[in-house]
């Protein structure tokens, strides 16, 4: 099945039950007091952040999500059960929108993470509540409040520590198969690629990383051209930013800044995101060439690395840059001040 990364759902929290009218009934009691109890309240939709899910692949089956109802009270001072909640589970990474108006309500970005999406009415009181010095036997009860109900649009942006991005058939699937035990398709025509891929990196020394492999992004992505919108909210959580270059293409200094271009104006903070120049398909090119092109792309990036995701060569020495930076990275954030 393919990636969802965006879907509109509609939630329906439980109503609260009715309150009960009624009175002891007891031997030689003519006019027992009341005893009607309170309606249990509805339930609530709740949503849940959960590392194991990657996609939003459930919303493309299913769009309507409700809760049970509140049971009403009964006689006895019996109150309605509570109504059980509906939980559904969304990946780490999930933004939840008003579908209406498009404001935020919920950016889940740690695992076990709740929102309440919909909450459940309240239950009705029964006739106790309304006994007084004047009323001794009252024949009033509320009735439960409604749940909430709403359509609500869900946005998943991955959370990875490695970002790939360049144009299409740059060579980003056969980085990342190199890099990470992903399978992704590769093959030498533009798009193969159609949604994001995710990869693990293991490392010796450290925690796995999460690459994430963006689909080759086109000029003018950043007003939506190409999908460019859909995938370019994936880099935003990104780490490291690998930004690949074929660079056996006669085109390659200008497909740079294509993608440098639409990385920055669609959002400013990721041009200025730790970047990667990753020269790839080096064994298509002589030595001297591949150290002028070095030279140039250096000026716009204090890492710049040679590779050839066909034959392995660099991919060392790029997994040891990418441990780096992570290392400093990491670093920063650990002395900046709370």
């Amino acid at each position: 099945m393919g990636f969802i990364d965006e879907a509109k759902f509609f939630v329906k929290a439980g109503d609260g039950g009715n309150g009960c009218v009624s009175f002891r009934r007891e031997k030689f009691v003519p006019r027992g007091g009341p005893n009607g109890g309170d309606g249990g309240r509805g339930g609530s939709v709740i949503l849940c952040a959960s590392q194991s899910i990657h996609s939003l692949i459930d919303f493309r089956y299913r769009s309507h999500f409700k809760s049970e109802r509140g049971e009403h009270g009964k006689g006895k001072d019996m109150h309605g059960r509570k109504g059980n909640n509906c939980t559904l589970y969304v990946p780490v990474g999930s933004i939840i929108k008003d579908s209406e108006t498009g404001r935020i309500l919920k950016d889940f970005t740690e695992d076990g993470e709740q929102f309440v999406a919909a909450q459940g009415g309240k239950g009705g009181f029964g006739n106790p509540h309304f006994s007084s010095g004047a009323n001794r036997t009252p024949r009033i009860a509320t009735k439960g409040k409604l749940g909430e109900e709403k359509w609500l649009k869900i946005e998943l942006k991955l959370i990875a520590d490695i970002g790939l991005v360049g144009l299409p058939n740059a060579g980003k699937s056969t980085l990342l198969s190199r890099l990470s035990a992903a399978n992704p398709k590769i093959a030498s025509y533009p798009f193969t690629t159609l949604e994001p891929q995710l990869g693990v990196l293991h490392l010796k020394y450290r925690d796995p990383c999460i690459i994430a492999d963006i689909p080759g992004l086109v000029e003018g992505a950043h007003k939506g051209v190409g999908l460019g919108h859909k995938f370019l909210r994936h880099v935003e959580r990104t780490r490291i930013i690998l930004h690949v270059i074929d660079m056996a293409d006669e085109n390659r200094e200008e497909n740079y800044h294509i993608i440098a271009r639409e990385l920055d104006h669609y959002k400013k903070e990721l041009a200025e995101r730790t970047q990667v120049v990753v020269l790839n398909k080096s064994d298509l090119l002589d030595a001297p060439e591949s150290i002028k092109l070095e030279k140039y792309f250096s000026q716009f990036s204090q890492n710049v690395k040679t590779i050839s995701g066909i034959t392995g060569q660099g991919i060392d020495s790029l997994t040891e840059t990418i441990v780096e930076i992570l290392d400093e990275v990491e670093q920063k954030k650990t002395i900046q001040p709370s």
